[in-house]
């Protein structure tokens, strides 16, 4: 019978925030898969922890995932940590969790600390909705993309970065998002955490005054439906009504239709746009 892949949340800073359940399973497991094991080395030596451990991380993934694998599948139990918070979350671990699915083993979550929640909630910004990105990618192009998408994102945007390019992130979201409000949560948990609540341009200005320490969390409003709504509007009405016409009729849209959708389009009534096509 396989054994089980259990996803072990860890503290993000503060230690008290360790779950007994977690504590328990990393005791009991065969065997701790951790991102870093100096890292993790001091957890279980808090918590004294004697389980062994083999280091699973992103530049051994594949390899150490299939060694992995074949030890569940001859019955052993292992425990999945990240260096801290929820394994899986921007991490390697999403590859052996989809090894595990894939080969039918169980796989179950041990709840705990999330850098990414914890920074939303305390963030002053809607929490409903947001968009979880994680860090922006290296690659010039992909960056690019990326940022572009987010550019019409109308939940609230969470971002991951490391203080030394704090700055350089900070200026190329102003750049094509504008100036929107930010949260900028540093050492979530810890002695000296900071949640520092204001604009992009404020934030910028700061942080080139003074400089940035300790990882960050960037939740970062979206852009709101009205102004979506309203930069669509202005979108269309670079082109003359009848030519507006001409764009849904030519897609086989029968007129009648069309006039409702160049109404709704440019917020104003079908009677103008039957006024501005008489005319």
């Amino acid at each position: 019978m396989a054994g089980t892949l259990y996803l072990c949340a860890t503290p993000i800073g503060n230690l008290e925030d360790m779950t007994y359940r977690a504590a328990r399973v990393l005791k009991e497991a065969d065997l701790i898969a951790a991102e870093d094991t100096r890292n993790t080395i001091r957890l279980l030596n808090h918590f004294d922890i004697h389980t062994p451990m083999t280091s699973y991380h992103e530049y051994n993934k594949i390899e150490k995932g299939k060694k992995l694998l074949q030890l569940l599948m001859e019955g052993k139990n292992i425990a999945l940590v990240t260096d801290a918070g929820t394994p899986g979350i921007s991490d390697p671990g999403e590859e052996l969790v989809k090894m595990c699915a894939d080969a039918g083993v169980t796989v179950t979550a041990i709840p705990g600390p999330a850098a990414c929640v914890t920074a939303l909630i305390l963030s002053g910004l809607p929490t409903r909705r947001f968009a979880f990105e994680a860090f922006l990618p290296s690659d010039k192009k992909e960056r690019k993309s990326v940022l572009e998408a987010l550019k019409r994102e109308t939940r609230t945007i969470v971002l991951y970065e490391a203080p030394h390019r704090l700055l350089k992130t900070l200026k190329e979201l102003e750049d094509v998002l504008g100036d929107r409000l930010i949260s900028v949560c540093r050492e979530l948990t810890k002695k000296h955490e900071t949640i520092f609540r204001t604009t992009l341009k404020e934030a910028l200005q700061y942080y080139e005054a003074n400089e940035p320490r300790g990882e960050c969390v960037l939740v970062i409003e979206g852009k709101s439906m009205q102004k979506l709504q309203e930069e669509t509007r202005r979108k269309w009405e670079e082109m003359s009504i009848p030519e507006h016409m001409e764009y849904y009729t030519e897609q086989g849209v029968e007129k009648k239709e069309a006039m409702k959708k160049v109404a709704k389009d440019r917020g104003i009534s079908k009677r103008d746009v039957y006024q501005a096509l008489l005319s």
